[in-house]
C-alpha cells in the first residue's frame, strides 16, 4: 500500500522554466505528443542555457560599470559563446513589451506579454534623407616618424601652415625715420632660418638638443683635457637613442671639414680640428645602435676630402690620412655588401686622384693610404693594373714619403716568408720576371721589389717557385 502511494504522488515541479512551455513551443512546430519525462529534461537544458547566457552578459555588465543589464550585453554574451545573437535588439532601441487581454477560454493562464510593431509608412520613410552610417571603429599602423621626419600623411598631425607675406613690406616709420624695406631675398632667407630652427625644435627634444650643445663645446675648439674629449668620442661609440641627431651631426662634422680645409693652406689649430672631426666619424660608425646607411652620401665627402686634399698641416698630415683611410676602408667593409657600386666608385675615385697629370704629392699620399687601407684587390688595381706605381716612380722618386707609402701598399701582396732571395738577372726566368716587374711598377720600384723573388712573383702573378 506504501508502494502505491509513492507511485500515485505527483512529481514536484523544479527550477524557473517550466516543461508546459516546452509543450507550448512542440505545439507550434506541430509536435502534439510529447512525453512529460522529454519536456522535463529539455526545460532543465533551457534553463541551464539561460543561467549561461546571463553569466556572461553580468561579466560585460560589471566590466562597464552599471547595475542595470542591456540587451548588448546579452549581444556580446552570445557571441562568446558562439551563438547566433538575436537581430532586431539594441541597447538604442529598447523593444517595448505589451500585456495581451486576457484569453477567455483560459483565464487561469496568467498574463502574457508581447513586444509590439510598429507601423511604418514607406512612403514616409522613402520621402527622408537617408544617413548614411560612420565607419565602424578599427586600428590600424602608420609611420609616426621616419629617420626623425614626421611625414605627411592623414593619420599625423598637418603641419603648421607657413605665413604668406608680399615680397617687400610697406615702409615702416621709427622715431620719425622710414627703415629700409625688406627685399625678396633677405625675407626668403629669414623664413628658411626659422624653418630650420622650427625643425630642430619639433624634431629634436630638449635632452637630445642639451646633449649635442654639450657635445660639440666639449669636442671643439680642441683644448688640452683630453679626458673630457675622450669621454665625447666614447658617448658616441656606446650610447644608444642617438638616431635623431646622427643627421645634425653628420651636418656638423662636413661643415668643420669645410671650414678646416679652406684656401690659404690649414694651420696647426686647424690639423687638430680635422683629427677631432674625423675621430668623430669614427666614433659614429663603430656605434652599432646607429643605423648610418642612409647618410652613406654625407659622410664619405668630408673624408675624402681630408685623405685626399692637397695641403695638409705636416705635423698631422700622416695622422690625418691614415685615420681617413681605416675609416674609408671600416664604412667599406661594413656596407659594400649593401651597395655593391660603392667600392668600384671609391676606387676609381682614387685612381684618378693617384694617376691624373697635376696632382699634388699630397694628394697621390692620399690616394695611395685610401687604397692600402680598402685592400689587396685595390691595391693591384690602382697602384699595378691602373699605372699609379709608375706614376709616382718616375715623377716622384724624389720624395720619400711618397716612394715609403707606395712599398707599404705593395707590401700588402707580399707573402709572409722566412728566406728571402734576390733576382737573379743572368737567369732567363728571373730575366723575364724582371722585365714583366718593369712594365709593371717601372724601373725604380722594379729594382727595390726585385731584391725578394717571391714579392715580385706575386706582384706579376707568377706561380712561386721554391729551390
Amino acid at each position: 500500500m506504501n508502494n502505491n502511494n509513492v507511485k500515485s504522488r505527483p512529481q514536484a515541479q523544479t527550477g524557473v522554466y517550466r516543461s508546459e512551455s516546452i509543450k507550448d513551443v512542440a505545439d507550434s512546430l506541430n509536435l502534439p505528443h510529447i512525453s512529460d519525462a522529454v519536456a522535463s529534461a529539455l526545460a532543465s537544458d533551457v534553463e541551464y542555457r539561460l543561467h549561461q547566457v546571463i553569466e556572461e552578459a553580468a561579466r560585460f555588465m560589471r566590466h562597464g560599470r552599471r547595475t542595470i543589464m542591456t540587451t548588448s550585453d546579452i549581444e556580446q554574451a552570445l557571441r562568446v559563446l558562439n551563438i547566433e545573437p538575436l537581430y532586431g535588439h539594441s541597447s538604442h532601441n529598447p523593444p517595448s513589451f505589451k500585456r495581451a487581454l486576457p484569453f477567455p477560454n483560459a483565464m487561469a493562464a496568467g498574463p502574457v506579454y508581447f513586444v509590439e510593431d510598429e507601423e511604418i509608412d514607406f512612403e514616409r520613410v522613402l520621402r527622408e534623407e537617408r544617413i548614411t552610417l560612420p565607419k565602424g571603429v578599427s586600428w590600424t599602423a602608420h609611420w609616426l616618424a621616419v629617420e626623425g621626419v614626421q611625414p605627411l600623411i592623414p593619420e599625423n598631425p598637418p603641419a603648421i601652415p607657413k605665413e604668406i607675406a608680399p615680397d617687400v613690406k610697406p615702409t615702416v616709420l621709427t622715431n620719425g625715420v622710414a627703415s629700409a624695406p625688406v627685399t625678396a631675398a633677405a625675407k626668403k632667407q629669414e623664413e628658411q632660418l626659422q624653418q630650420q630652427q622650427q625643425l630642430v625644435k619639433q624634431v629634436l627634444s630638449r635632452e637630445l638638443q642639451l646633449y649635442y650643445t654639450r657635445l660639440t663645446g666639449s669636442l671643439l675648439p680642441p683644448t688640452t683635457d683630453v679626458a673630457k674629449r675622450d669621454a665625447a668620442l666614447a658617448s658616441l661609440r656606446t650610447d644608444a637613442g642617438l638616431q635623431a641627431l646622427l643627421p645634425y651631426l653628420i651636418k656638423w662634422v662636413g661643415d668643420g671639414v669645410v671650414r678646416g680645409l679652406k684656401d690659404g693652406g690649414p694651420s696647426e689649430m686647424d690639423g687638430k680640428v680635422l683629427e677631432v672631426l674625423v675621430s668623430v666619424t669614427s666614433s659614429l660608425l663603430a656605434n652599432t645602435t646607429l643605423f648610418v646607411e642612409p647618410y652613406l652620401h654625407q659622410m664619405l665627402p668630408p673624408i675624402l676630402s681630408t685623405l685626399l686634399h692637397s695641403s695638409l698641416p705636416p705635423s698631422h698630415a700622416t695622422q690625418l690620412r691614415t685615420l681617413a683611410a681605416q675609416i674609408l676602408s671600416r664604412l667599406l667593409t661594413e656596407h659594400s655588401t649593401t651597395y655593391p657600386s660603392l667600392s668600384p666608385r671609391i676606387v676609381k675615385t682614387l685612381l684618378l686622384a693617384l694617376i691624373s697629370p697635376g696632382k699634388s704629392s699630397g694628394t697621390r699620399h692620399g690616394a695611395i693610404r685610401g687604397l692600402a687601407g680598402i685592400g689587396k684587390e685595390a691595391v693591384r688595381k690602382g697602384l699595378i693594373e691602373g699605372g699609379g706605381a709608375k706614376v709616382v716612380g718616375g715623377e716622384y722618386n724624389d720624395d720619400d714619403s711618397l716612394v715609403a707609402a707606395v712599398m707599404d701598399a705593395l707590401r700588402i701582396l707580399r707573402e709572409s716568408s722566412d728566406m728571402i732571395d734576390a733576382l737573379d738577372a743572368m737567369d732567363p726566368t728571373d730575366a723575364k720576371t724582371i722585365e714583366d716587374l718593369k712594365n709593371l711598377v717601372g724601373d725604380y720600384f722594379a729594382s727595390r721589389i726585385a731584391q725578394d723573388a717571391a714579392w715580385a712573383r706575386t706582384i706579376i702573378g707568377a706561380p712561386t717557385t721554391t729551390p
